[in-house]
């Protein structure tokens, strides 16, 4: 795990892609219970080099009822985006992850993660990989469909404070899925 992960640190695949340098963020350990398993880093997490370290993971902590002492802890919590790079931006918000990222390290690092109990697919990139053939078209009606997916997989919608509409419109999520999201969270931790 240790050689895999500054090999991650190291990568370079996306330079020359990215208009900026390249910096993996990620966090796994091979006693990880639960697999967050999101987009890209944004901005200011390729800044901090830090994952989840800005609104976005203030909200997911606060989703899953956990202190940062226990995200941040990879024996704990494996925190494995779709792409490790910060993409940069596109219209009105950041641009997909780099798809070769996600080829090139997904295959090799999954594996080393054995004891997941619970994969977080958060927004549309990380649930068309972590649903597969499961997927039913749109992250919504994933999110709709959720018990389906577990007790191994939960949807869920990006914690972005852009995202404010979309909880407002749904506000079943917040009453129906996270509670049932802490004490899965909870039962594993």
């Amino acid at each position: 795990m240790k050689d895999l992960l500054r090999g991650i640190e190291a990568c370079r695949i996306c330079a020359g892609r990215l208009g900026h340098e390249p910096r993996p963020v990620v966090q796994a350990g091979t006693g990880a219970r639960i697999l967050v398993a999101g987009q890209a880093p944004g901005r200011k997490v390729h800044e901090s080099g830090v994952p989840w370290d800005d609104a976005s993971g203030r909200r997911l902590r606060q989703w899953l009822d956990i202190d940062e002492a226990t995200f941040y802890d990879p024996q704990k919590v494996a925190l494995v985006p779709m792409g490790f790079c910060y993409p940069g931006k596109a219209g009105s918000g950041d641009a997909p992850p780099r798809p070769e990222c996600r080829a090139t390290w997904q295959p090799r690092l999954l594996p080393l993660l054995p004891n997941i109990g619970l994969v977080l697919a958060i927004g549309q990139y990380a649930q068309a990989y972590h649903l597969g053939d499961r997927h039913k078209g749109s992250l919504t009606a994933n999110l709709r469909a959720w018990r389906e997916f577990l007790p191994g997989t939960l949807p869920l919608p990006h914690p972005s404070p852009r995202n404010v509409a979309w909880f407002k419109a749904n506000p079943w999520f917040e009453g129906e899925v996270l509670p049932e999201l802490r004490a899965r969270v909870h039962e594993l931790l």
